[in-house]
């Protein structure tokens, strides 16, 4: 592919900052301090989408801020895959404010300022994440997003939220320092660089122990993957506001683990090393655990944002396990899967916030003819479910098609019957929710009462929510990321 200097990608990443400096500036005029983050958060999308025609021409947008050893810079790079990511996140942050803007009035949260202030500095550490030229540039950005969003999980300031907080940063910083930072230097040391290439960088430079020690280095210390048994800190992360929830599964955090995962295998290893070193069957299983137990817990929670969040942790080695299976669909298959899984997903939390503002209900049990209460909530619900569970025609089946695809191709039959499987207990967790919503019962107090008692959430909250189940439906036709990804495969099996 073809490199071209442009300051646009550098420009992506820092207009957050800017937009920080004006959300501080209005922070006694809620009115003028939403308009700010709304427009930066369409200002920083415009600049992505303005990249997208270059890069689908074959043409990568690089710019390298600065040197400071050789073959170690701080650079960003706009290339096929790393615009899937900065796609999703840049216009699904729009979407996130203009909901926040509803929810936090609603519940008339406290420092709402400081709030807009860590969110817009969240989305500057993930399209770092997603721009990342070379692995010193994705750990510093990766380290930003853990430190950005730690005031976002801890929100409530109360006790629970400082534990949850501590587990969060034990978690997230404690693996990103003892084991992706120790990879980082390995890879140095043998390969000389840090750049991230197609098809690999490490191949034939360390010796096949020191190989696959860097490997699981990288894929235990991006623990934001949440692969097991490095998951605990996501559920706990749920004591956060729905907005930070919705941020932390489908937009930035989670993505930016299996991103960091997914650059891992294919700019740093390569599927040949990936497949002589036995390393992708070892991820195949890895993830195939993550995804039935995952959804296996998910099945046993009653607390709705609980439920949502195991079934990330499930979702997300969908991502993993497409990219282990090294075959052209299914690596496909698990690229698109990180828009697919962030459309459906950030509609599950959206509704589940717009539950809590309107009746106050948290918990499944509760929500017994909420549907007739919320219909356009609770069709969205239902919307990103079908996504989610991967039924025709919304996005999520495209991925599952070709992950289910990808297995037949790379004859891994058993992991073929993995995703049929989880997507049968997808089914079990959430349909169920739907069904109780619209014809549940009133039958112990508590429940919901028939009569006008409640109504739809905050209404940019309702709306953000309806764009966003549609658009879990409409990429069924998933252009431009389905184009992305094939040229993203193509460059390293080419």
């Amino acid at each position: 592919m073809e490199v071209m200097h442009s300051i646009r990608p550098l420009l992506a990443v820092i207009v957050s900052l800017v937009g920080t400096i004006f959300i501080v500036a209005f922070r006694r005029s809620p009115n003028l301090r939403e308009a700010s983050s709304v427009t930066t958060a369409a200002v920083k999308f415009s600049i992505v989408a303005s990249m997208l025609p270059f890069v689908l021409k074959g043409t990568a947008l690089q710019y390298t801020l600065v040197t400071i050893l050789p073959g170690v810079s701080i650079t960003f790079r706009a290339d096929p895959f790393g615009m899937c990511f900065a796609l999703i996140a840049s216009f699904l942050w729009i979407i996130t404010t203009f909901y926040s803007m509803g929810y936090m009035r609603s519940l008339n949260e406290h420092s709402q300022t400081r709030f807009f202030v860590f969110f817009a500095l969240a989305l500057f550490g993930a399209l770092g994440v997603a721009l990342a030229a070379n692995l010193f540039t994705l750990y510093l950005f990766y380290e930003i997003l853990s430190l950005s969003t730690y005031p976002l999980v801890t929100h409530h300031q109360d006790n629970e939220a400082r534990i949850s907080g501590r587990k969060y940063l034990t978690y997230l910083l404690g693996t990103s320092i003892a084991f992706q930072l120790l990879a980082i230097f390995l890879v140095y040391h043998y390969a000389g660089t840090l750049e991230l290439t197609p098809g690999g960088i490490i191949a034939g430079k360390a010796p096949k122990g020191v190989t696959i020690l860097i490997y699981f280095l990288f894929l235990f210390g991006f623990a934001k993957c949440a692969i097991m048994p490095l998951h605990a800190w996501l559920p706990a992360a749920m004591v956060a506001p729905t907005p930070v929830s919705a941020l932390l599964h489908a937009v930035a955090v989670v993505k930016a683990g299996v991103f960091g995962v997914l650059r891992i295998i294919f700019f740093v290893f390569g599927p040949e090393v990936m497949a002589s070193h036995h390393l992708g069957i070892i991820t195949l299983y890895l993830a195939s655990f993550t995804i039935i137990v995952g959804s296996l817990f998910a099945l046993a929670q009653d607390n709705l944002k609980l439920r949502l969040a195991y079934s990330t942790i499930s979702q997300l080695s969908y991502i993993i396990l497409g990219a282990a299976l090294l075959s052209d669909r299914g690596m496909t298959g698990g690229i698109i899967h990180i828009a697919m899984h962030a459309f459906g997903k950030i509609t599950l939390f959206f509704c589940a916030g717009a539950i809590l503002c309107a009746s106050g209900k948290k918990n499944i049990s509760d929500m017994k003819g909420i549907g007739r209460k919320m219909p356009f909530t609770m069709l969205a619900f239902f919307m990103g479910s079908c996504s989610v569970i991967g039924l025709p025609p919304f996005g999520g089946f495209m991925s599952k098609w070709f992950l289910a695809l990808g297995c037949i191709d790379a004859e891994q039959y058993l992991f073929l019957g993995v995703i049929l499987l989880s997507s049968l207990l997808n089914a079990a967790y959430f349909l169920p929710v739907v069904y109780q919503a619209f014809f549940g019962g009133v039958k112990t107090e508590g429940e919901i009462e028939p009569g006008p008692k409640y109504q739809e959430g905050p209404l940019p909250s309702v709306i953000a929510l309806s764009l966003t189940a549609v658009g879990s439906l409409i990429l069924i036709y998933p252009q431009p990321f389905l184009r992305l990804a094939k040229m993203a495969v193509a460059s390293l099996t080419g």
